[in-house]
């Protein structure tokens, strides 16, 4: 299976970043993919006002990806906000939509970003269930940003059948964030004994773009994570797009040398 990663640098403007979803997934199709990830909050980044977009998943921007994912006829994964819960709409969830190929998922944000000196509980309500989906005979495992820090996610998700985990995330910058970031994919690889498809925000300051206060815009490195640990394919902080092709029986022979989910004990 072929499939890449879209790391773009999203801002305000809801209909320009549905324009690079449309551009970036004719590019992965041109490249022969068959799936392709999206980041965390493609439908606006933080640091914006997120309550005035939030809308359902049959809402007009969820409708339009799910438009371009049957004209290219490929499957997206990408970072949205829908309504929260509360009655007065003063929060989102902060969700992954999966859309294309007959598949149709959606993935709530668990673990929110309250850390390093910003709080995402302040607008955002947390999912509560782990989400898997599949495709081609291939299970997926959904993740977002901070949820890479919690191990049991991924061996839950695996647990559930996953070969494939997915992570969108709009990384806070900072010193050895970038570092962090990477470590973690790989170890969350290892952990599930799963291929890790860490699909990140660009880099606004590689494009000479400041950051705006503590709000998370990522730092790009968006990478591909065998399950054994090595990196297959990397970017630098810059947009791109990465391809990689994955063999799902490299999962049963990484879970037959290292069988950490067999061997496992649960407290």
């Amino acid at each position: 299976m072929r499939i890449a990663l879209a790391q773009v640098i999203t801002g305000r403007d809801v209909a320009g970043n549905l324009a690079l979803v449309a551009d970036y997934a004719a590019r992965a199709k041109a490249g022969g993919a068959e799936l392709v990830v999206f980041p965390e909050a493609t439908m606006r980044a933080f640091g914006n006002s997120l309550l005035d977009i939030a809308e359902p998943l049959d809402g007009p921007w969820a409708s339009r990806v799910r438009a371009i994912a049957a004209e290219q006829d490929i499957v997206i994964v990408a970072g949205m906000f829908t309504p929260g819960t509360a009655d007065d709409g003063s929060k989102v969830r902060n969700t992954l939509l999966v859309t294309g190929g007959g598949i149709e998922a959606s993935y709530d944000k668990i673990h929110l970003f309250d850390a390093f000196g910003f709080a995402e509980s302040d607008t955002v309500d947390a999912g509560a269930e782990p989400v898997t989906f599949e495709f081609d005979g291939v299970t997926f495992g959904l993740a977002t940003c901070y949820d890479i820090r919690f191990p049991d996610l991924f061996t839950e998700n695996a647990d559930r059948g996953a070969d494939i985990n997915i992570v969108c995330a709009s990384w806070g910058s900072g010193p050895g964030k970038a570092e962090q970031w990477k470590l973690l994919a790989r170890a969350r690889a290892l952990d599930s004994t799963t291929f890790i498809l860490a699909c990140g925000q660009g880099d606004p300051a590689s494009q000479g773009i400041e950051p705006k206060g503590a709000a998370p815009t990522g730092v790009g490195h968006s990478v591909v994570v065998s399950p054994l640990g090595e990196v297959l394919e990397e970017l630098d902080a810059s947009p791109g797009l990465l391809f990689a092709d994955l063999d799902p029986a490299v999962v049963k022979e990484a879970r037959a040398k290292l069988p950490v989910l067999a061997n496992r004990h649960k407290f």
